[in-house]
């Protein structure tokens, strides 16, 4: 029966940071994953790392991203790991003049507040993308933003965690959850029993059925996201690139109630907007993803989405044009109802934590997630950019 001060349920980008910076401090920590290590949403992902600088009042989404840009250069530049990271820059595409006037507005108001981004024309873009439409109005440039594989970083996240003395188990599949006299917690498992003095959920998409077994609600749910690639091409494309138009639509309505997280591009089965996100990896495939549709549990790939997708990237990169899709896969999201990560400890539970509902993002700000929910578990103390993220009043019993 493998015992620990803290365990984590999940293996995903977040929990394996978390195990990480535990370790660090020195504290005796396990980690149990239902399948291998990033086989979930965190080796799914287009791996992109979303950065726009820390801003004149850094507050957790600054945190979460330039953190975690932080803590990704750190583990290929100092430590070594190999996961494709690169600090690569991002252009969002405009399509309408309606676009165009919401874009160029938010990026006075954030160059405004201290943050790096800038408005393009499209001679500007084509100087640093070549391959974009020199026919769109123009292109929000962010440099700051990265790039890097998801499954190798999260693996990478892991055995870093290992080698700082962490225990991983991967297939290992949580069945039940139950408080010990001591205040810890017992996890049964298919393949045994763990014991903690702390638990933490970190379990993505799946976090809600981990919190039955302990009498709570968690407010996450699944979202399906899709994605599609190319077959292996010369190098096209430099930036990460998306667009404005599922951004501008969620301006006006995010789509959001109390049984439907906001910034979805579905409701129900109707589209409401196209989503866009993508890059090209190391191995040449240009990958691009971007539906968000409530369905479930179910990653079966909808290939209607898919081609949808398919041409909203090629209005942003015309070369895709008659390229076919050589693969396609989905996976599932972790999104909050009320759009807020929940990264804290759960008030009405003994030596309960969670990481989670970090939504499409959660590869590009798990990392730094995990390292400030490590912190507070082994000072006691929250950070003060957590009060945007606590559970408190959010997870209620059933």
């Amino acid at each position: 029966m493998p015992e620990s001060e803290v365990l984590i349920i999940g293996g995903g980008i977040a929990g394996a940071s978390t195990a990480l910076y535990l370790a660090r401090r020195g504290r005796d920590v396990a980690l149990v994953e239902r399948g291998e290590i990033a086989s979930e949403a965190s080796g799914v992902n287009a791996g992109q790392i979303g950065a726009i600088g820390w801003g004149d009042m850094p507050d957790l989404s600054a945190y979460l991203t330039m953190g975690s840009l932080r803590l990704f250069e750190e583990l290929q530049l100092d430590l070594g790991y190999d996961i494709e990271f690169r600090q690569s820059g991002s252009l969002t595409a405009i399509h309408t003049l309606e676009q165009y006037g919401y874009i160029r507005d938010h990026v006075h108001s954030m160059r405004a507040r201290g943050f790096d981004l800038a408005l393009l024309t499209p001679r500007e873009a084509r100087a640093i993308e070549p391959e974009i439409n020199p026919n769109l109005p123009g292109y929000m440039h962010t440099p700051l933003r990265a790039q890097a594989d998801p499954v190798k970083a999260t693996r990478a996240f892991a055995a870093a965690a290992r080698s700082s003395g962490a225990r991983i188990f991967a297939n290992h599949e949580v069945g039940g959850v139950a408080p010990l006299a001591d205040g810890g917690y017992s996890v049964a498992t298919g393949r045994g029993e763990f014991r903690c003095g702390a638990l933490v959920v970190a379990a993505g998409a799946w976090s809600a059925r981990i919190g039955e077994m302990l009498g709570l609600r968690i407010p996450i749910v699944p979202v399906r996201g899709q994605m599609w690639a190319t077959p292996s091409l010369p190098p096209m494309v430099f930036q990460t690139i998306s667009s404005a138009e599922s951004s501008h639509d969620w301006s006006m309505d995010d789509g959001g109630d109390a049984r439907t997280p906001p910034e979805l591009t579905h409701r129900g089965d109707a589209r409401v907007t196209r989503h866009l996100y993508g890059r090209q990896r190391r191995n040449g495939e240009i990958i691009f993803g971007g539906d968000r549709q409530l369905v479930g549990f179910d990653k079966s790939v909808d290939h209607t989405g898919i081609e949808v997708n398919r041409g909203h990237a090629s209005e942003v990169i015309p070369l895709l044009n008659g390229i076919p899709a050589a693969r396609t896969w989905a996976g599932l999201m972790p999104f909050t109802l009320d759009g807020q990560p929940l990264i804290g400890r759960v008030p009405t539970r003994d030596n309960l934590y969670i990481v989670g509902g970090l939504a499409s993002s959660g590869f590009g700000r798990g990392p730094m997630a995990g390292k400030l929910l490590a912190d507070y578990i082994h000072t006691g103390h929250m950070p003060h950019m957590l009060f945007e993220s606590d559970p408190d009043g959010r997870v209620t019993d059933l």
